[in-house]
């Protein structure tokens, strides 16, 4: 009686071509742009020093504080490097998101919504990506292995 199709129909039919075309690329860029971003977060730190960095995990909570300072800039930088690469991508991936989601509801989460959706989004991308892996345009794919 009534047709049904999966796909809405575009108001602007002719954008199609562009949207199949690039349809492809997007997963790989927004893998490479989270990761890159991170290990921008990382860099940071490590100019910082990990004893401002290991101060700032005291005042959050975060005991042994050095300990902490030393895996969340090992996390962005190598972790983010690997995710932009996607390589190993899964486990970084996991990993960034269990961080994200302790900065998330251990210190974000006390000072209000507004402070704690950042991170939150953040954690769902990375959730996200743990749990697709590296995708097309990875190193995963390019060795044929993914963790």
């Amino acid at each position: 009686m009534f047709e049904r199709s999966n796909e809405p129909k575009l108001v602007f039919p002719a954008l199609g071509g562009l949207y199949s075309s690039v349809a492809d690329h997007l997963y790989p860029l927004i893998r490479f742009v989270v990761g890159a971003i991170l290990v921008y977060h990382g860099w940071v730190k490590i100019n910082s020093g990990v004893a401002a960095v290991a101060a700032s995990m005291a005042k959050s909570g975060f005991e042994p504080a050095i300990f902490f300072a030393y895996a969340a800039i090992v996390l962005e930088t190598v972790g983010g490097a690997c995710v932009a690469l996607g390589l190993f991508t899964r486990v970084f991936a996991a990993m960034l998101a269990i961080q994200l989601a302790c900065i998330t509801f251990f210190v974000m989460m006390p000072q209000g919504f507004f402070r704690m959706e950042g991170t939150l989004i953040w954690g769902i991308v990375m959730f996200t990506i743990a749990l697709r892996g590296g995708g097309p345009y990875s190193l995963d794919r390019a060795i044929g292995k993914e963790i």
